[in-house]
């Protein structure tokens, strides 16, 4: 009898011991979890997972339109060969925006306007108005305070390339015959500008923009006649906008 009972107490110890060892890898796992979870959660913010959707949600891209009231100044001479001092005309541009933002603070912008700028002067009592027709694509350096701000300061620079797609002159009475408006295909100058951003994904858009002529768009090889006159000789443009518009950020 004795016996029996030291066997059943010896079976009932080694079942004791396996169930012990077979529960030992579920806590030892169940703590690695636990372990891993309070890593995580300790992690600093900007980090893994986080800091990919955060990386992955930054507006790269921007495009907008812009109307740009535009006022130009660019030499004219008279029918005797001497420099004249046009009258600022209003003009006007209007055109679309696209620009890739590297950072917050950094960008590209290149844009296509179409701009309308003339001039007005007086030769031998008559009244002349010159207009000139432009395709312009500016290439664009832009600096912000913050793209992503509610309000954004933006500074640009770059070179601006003009393409002429036509031009006239004309007096009060129509006559179109003693001065010759001749002007060269294609432009270049250096643009700069300052303007504000309001708003998030959507952007409403303020500010300035000035350029100034690098090459002399004048063309004196069009044939004329003794009587006749070249407006412009050696003239280099410029012109100062002011635009609004909206801008979308995605």
């Amino acid at each position: 009898m004795k016996n029996t009972k030291n066997y059943l107490c010896a079976v009932v110890l080694l079942n004791a011991g396996m169930v012990v060892l077979s529960l030992n890898p579920v806590k030892a796992q169940e703590n690695q979890q636990n372990i891993q979870i309070q890593q995580n959660n300790d992690s600093p913010k900007g980090e893994g997972k986080n800091a990919s959707a955060s990386d992955a949600d930054f507006p790269m891209m921007e495009i907008g339109f812009r109307f740009m009231p535009t006022f130009s100044s660019f030499q004219l001479k008279d029918s005797g060969g001497g420099e004249v001092d046009g009258d600022f005309s209003f003009g006007y541009g209007f055109g679309a925006v696209i620009g890739v933002n590297f950072q917050e603070h950094i960008g590209l912008q290149g844009e296509l306007i179409y701009s309308s700028i003339a001039q007005k002067y007086r030769d031998q009592d008559l009244d002349y108005t010159v207009k000139l027709h432009y395709i312009n694509i500016p290439l664009l350096f832009a600096l912000n305070t913050g793209k992503t701000k509610v309000v954004n300061l933006n500074v640009v620079v770059g070179p601006q390339f003009g393409i002429n797609v036509g031009s006239d002159i004309k007096t009060v009475d129509g006559n179109e015959d003693v001065a010759v408006l001749a002007v060269r295909g294609g432009d270049l100058g250096f643009a700069y500008g300052a303007g504000l951003q309001f708003g998030h994904q959507v952007k409403f858009d303020l500010g300035f923009r000035g350029v100034y002529g690098l090459i002399d768009i004048s063309d004196d090889s069009r044939t004329k006649t003794t009587d006749q006159y070249y407006v412009l000789d050696r003239t280099h443009v410029k012109t100062y906008s002011l635009y609004a518009g909206l801008s979308f950020l995605f």
